[in-house]
Formats: C-alpha cells, structure tokens, sequence
C-alpha cells in the first residue's frame, strides 16, 4: 500500500515522502527529492514509480521527524460538499435533491503539524473532519461509472469552520424575481443566503494531509472508518458509508458545472456520529479550548494539528 506526502526539508525546499508501510500510522518513509510535491508525482504520471521502489529500499527516514506541507499545495480549487452525511436529512428543513457545494480558497491550506490559527474576532471555530479525493485526471461531465478513474488518491481535510461568521454573513431579504403578471413586471420572495469566505476560507482554516494513500490502495473509499478528537478526548466516530452521495457521483455531479484539474482536491463532507458527551464537532470551540485536534481516517493516516489562539 503506496501513500505519498510533501514535506519541507531543513533548507526550505520541499520534497515527496513515500512509504510502503501497512500500519495506519507508518514510522518510517523514504524521500524522493527529485519531485517537489504531489503535484509533480500526478503530473508525472507513473514515472515516478521506479524512483520510489528504488528509495524504499534504501535509506528510510522516521515519520515523526518529517515537517509536513500540504499534499497538494495550491490546487486550482478545493471544492467541498455540504451536508453531505446520513445524518442530515432529519435536520435539513429545506434543501436540494443534488449535492450542494462551495468552494474554499487554497491559501486556507496547511499541512500536519502546523498549528490552526483562531482569533478572538472570529467566534466560534469548529473542526469538520473530511474524507478527500484529489484528482489526476481532469475533465468536464465525468460520467459517474468513470469518475473513480480520474481519482490519484485519499486524503484527510479538517474543514475548519465558524458558526459565528456565517451568521454575520447571511442576509434574509426579499429577492426579486420576474413576473409577467405583476404591473412592474416583477415579484419578492423571502430569501435566506449566505456567502463562506470567511467562515470557510480564513487563513489556516484548511489542514489537510499528511498522506495521500494511492486509488489502488483503496478501491472502496466508502467502507473506511473516521474519528475525530481533542486533546484526546474522541469526538466523533463515523464511517464513509454514511455519506449521502458518492465520490463518484459528487465527482460527476460537480464536473457537469466545473472543470477539474489535475491536482483539484474533492471534500466530501463531515462525520457527524456523535462519540462522546457533548461530543458534536459542533461544540468543539476551539477559539475558547485551544488544544490539539486530530482527525483519523482508516487505511490514510492522522491529520493532526496544535491551536494557536491570537
């Protein structure tokens, strides 16, 4: 089982970690330092393979010294699901029959280890964890029993988000609309919107990584187990079964509207099990706890990462 990562050497310079471990959590990877990221492994296509079996048996590195950059480090678009678990449907007054998604700007990204930064302004911050796609092969309307095939492989995203700027940035007004029988040609309708710049995309709202574990590794990205916790203490507990729409049929979906690119990241929405007391991500604040968040997903690794509180 093949998982890749970017990492950050001593010199400032950035590299590919590969390791062929079994173990969830791997200990020990080799370094290929002919490729600066994920981003020139799927350009490359297979032709980094060979470099890779040749490191990994080599001189192998411990995980735990590596200094990890995002996988993918500026992707042409992160595009994210919304309420997309089992979940949700009971608590959903009013919505599409289709996925729903927004996107998040890629400088919110950051790689494992680096801390997630909350300031006082923005409220409340919460941890949503993610299971990710991260594209190889780009195209527009993907058929859905074609879309896995443009998949290079799974990672992790805590979709950090703030209840309390969305709030400030929902507007409930009265939208217009054409109406022929109308005198003035037009007609109101009570609306609610909301735009996520901030409450998605402030800086450090996006850590993702550290591994990305190859497509052929997981042919099912819908039987792997998630939890998340903090400070230790488990959250949540969830499983990729539970979302409401595929990868595939996101994938197919999304790209009927959007173009994907190679290295574009796909978010699939949040594992909402409750696991513990109070344990909704919900009410993880991390702007008043502070702590270390960290977010699991079977056969891909831990995403963890310390707060920093300004």
């Amino acid at each position: 089982m093949l998982r890749v990562g970017t990492i950050v050497q001593a010199d400032g310079t950035t590299a590919v970690a590969v390791t062929a471990d079994e173990e969830n959590e791997p200990a020990r990877a080799a370094i290929l330092a002919d490729y600066a990221d994920v981003d020139a492994l799927i350009a490359a296509g297979d032709a980094w393979r060979p470099a890779a079996d040749a490191a990994l048996a080599g001189k192998l590195v411990d995980v735990g010294t590596l200094v990890w950059a995002p996988p993918v480090r500026r992707p042409g678009k992160v595009v994210c699901v919304a309420l997309n678990n089992s979940a949700n449907p009971d608590r959903i007054m009013r919505g599409p029959e289709t996925p729903a998604m927004f996107v998040k700007p890629s400088s919110s990204l950051i790689g494992s280890g680096q801390p997630i930064i909350v300031k006082e302004k923005y409220g409340r911050v919460h941890p949503e964890p993610e299971l990710v796609a991260v594209i190889a092969k780009g195209g527009a309307d993907i058929a859905v029993e074609d879309a896995l095939d443009h998949v290079f492989g799974y990672t992790i995203i805590n979709d950090l988000t703030s209840p309390t700027m969305r709030d400030a940035d929902t507007f409930h007004y009265r939208a217009i609309h054409p109406d022929p029988e109308a005198e003035d040609g037009i007609r109101y309708v009570d609306s609610w919107v909301s735009y996520p710049a901030r409450y998605k995309g402030s800086d450090t709202f996006g850590p993702i990584g550290p591994w990305v574990a190859l497509a052929e590794s997981i042919p099912d990205p819908h039987t792997l187990r998630i939890t998340c916790t903090h400070d230790g203490r488990l959250v949540t507990d969830d499983n990729t079964a539970n979302l409401r729409y595929s990868v595939a049929e996101v994938l197919s979906f999304a790209s009927g509207y959007m173009t994907f690119e190679p290295g574009d990241v796909l978010a699939m929405g949040t594992a909402l099990k409750k696991s513990a007391k109070g344990g909704a991500v919900q009410n993880v604040d991390l702007t008043r706890l502070g702590g270390v968040i960290e977010v699991s997903i079977e056969r891909i690794g831990t995403l963890s990462n310390p707060v920093e509180q300004r």
